[in-house]
């Protein structure tokens, strides 16, 4: 579908975009779209990508901060994932977070510009906790998959596999992924965009596999788990705030891409 021979990147979207949970806000962040943009820079060193997305946002949100801003930088590639914070508030209506995302997708799509998203993993496999909103996911990745149909949006599946789950994907708060978790998910959209030696290896399990836990160990992880992340997420819920207040984007503007050192992640 494509040669990998991009030369403007910009990623819209929220705290996966951004790349919360691979690296820290010390060290900075990665980030699958890092990762894609370095694989990019190999084909094209001339590729310069801009980062918009900003953690916590709503649909919305990113649709009203990061629209217009990324259609000025002229992007011939964007990637445009929106929805997650979405799912997990009460108020949820799956059909105004898929038109704005789908406004995003045609905007951008408009200008010529090569578009690709993701559909969601399926986060109740790791959170026992919001399994009673697990069909909401299923709901929204339908009406993504509509909208991306009518505009020519590549799509990543990344949800209906089975390693989505292993926990080594995930960071500790089991809603952002670990860097390997960020990396499998940059080769999913590798392999969506069709680039050169993109192929399948992300959706294998990682070997070796993990050890069976017991129960106490399990329940010892669901409180750990509870203590360190949702007890702030329910806080800030609480007092109406979000991680991304008074947070702008890393990389506002398209800037070279310096490649990373190559990290033996297991496959």
């Amino acid at each position: 579908m494509t040669d990998g021979n991009f030369t403007r990147y910009v990623a819209v979207g929220d705290s996966q975009t951004e790349g919360v949970g691979d690296g820290d806000d010390l060290t900075g962040l990665r980030g699958w779209a890092d990762r894609l943009a370095e694989r990019l820079a190999v084909t094209n060193p001339e590729l310069r990508y801009a980062n918009l997305a900003v953690r916590g946002k709503l649909a919305h949100q990113i649709r009203a901060d990061q629209l217009e801003v990324g259609l000025a930088l002229r992007p011939d590639l964007v990637t445009v994932l929106a929805g997650m914070n979405d799912l997990l508030r009460p108020n949820f209506d799956p059909d105004e977070i898929a038109g704005h995302v789908e406004a995003m997708f045609a905007a951008f799509a408009r200008t010529g510009a090569v578009v690709a998203t993701l559909t969601f993993p399926d986060i109740a496999q790791n959170i026992p906790l919001v399994r009673p909103i697990r069909g909401r996911i299923a709901i929204l990745n339908d009406r993504l998959r509509a909208a991306a149909r009518r505009y020519d949006v590549i799509v990543a599946e990344t949800g209906h596999h089975a390693v989505v789950a292993d926990p080594r994907l995930w960071s500790p708060d089991r809603l952002h992924a670990s860097p390997l978790g960020h990396q499998r998910i940059a080769d999913a959209m590798a392999e969506a965009l069709r680039l050169p030696g993109a192929d399948d290896a992300w959706t294998r399990p990682i070997t070796p596999a993990l050890p069976e836990y017991g129960v106490f160990r399990a329940m010892a992880a669901e409180l750990q788990w509870a203590a360190v992340a949702l007890g702030p997420w329910v806080l800030r819920r609480l007092r109406g705030l979000s991680s991304g207040d008074n947070r702008t984007a890393k990389r506002p503007e398209p800037l070279p891409v310096r490649l990373a050192a190559a990290q033996p992640f297991p496959y």
